[in-house]
């Protein structure tokens, strides 16, 4: 049963995860990190109210946690896209981007458990 509600989370992250990029290239251009910096945010953030709810039963942290957190977020695109701008010789965008990513990551995650803690 886990494996099915990961897999259900799983096919509503990855879309969301591909509609993000695709918004973002169509906005800002090919190259755009702005997406890949949104969901990880926001995926963050929804991780964060998850597991800050304690006693969230095990089967919604699959749903949501491991599925759709798992695929909205990705530190892979973030590694690649980090590794490209300095390619590219952009170095202080790929550490603004490195940057924001992990402070506006973890603050959405410390946020999220706080407020879900709290109630």
């Amino acid at each position: 049963m886990t494996a099915l509600l990961v897999v259900l989370g799983a096919a509503l992250g990855a879309p969301l995860r591909l509609l993000a990029e695709r918004v973002a290239v169509a906005r800002r251009g090919r190259g755009s990190v702005l997406g890949t910096l949104a969901v990880n945010v926001v995926g963050s953030l929804v991780l964060g109210v998850l597991l800050g709810a304690r006693g969230a039963p095990a089967e919604l942290v699959a749903l949501v946690g491991t599925g759709f957190c798992g695929t909205l977020t990705t530190f892979s695109t973030l590694g690649a896209d980090v590794v490209r701008l300095v390619e590219e010789r952009a170095l202080a965008r790929a550490g603004g981007y490195l940057a924001a990513t992990l402070v506006l990551g973890l603050g959405a995650a410390a946020a999220g458990w706080a407020v879900a803690a709290a109630v």
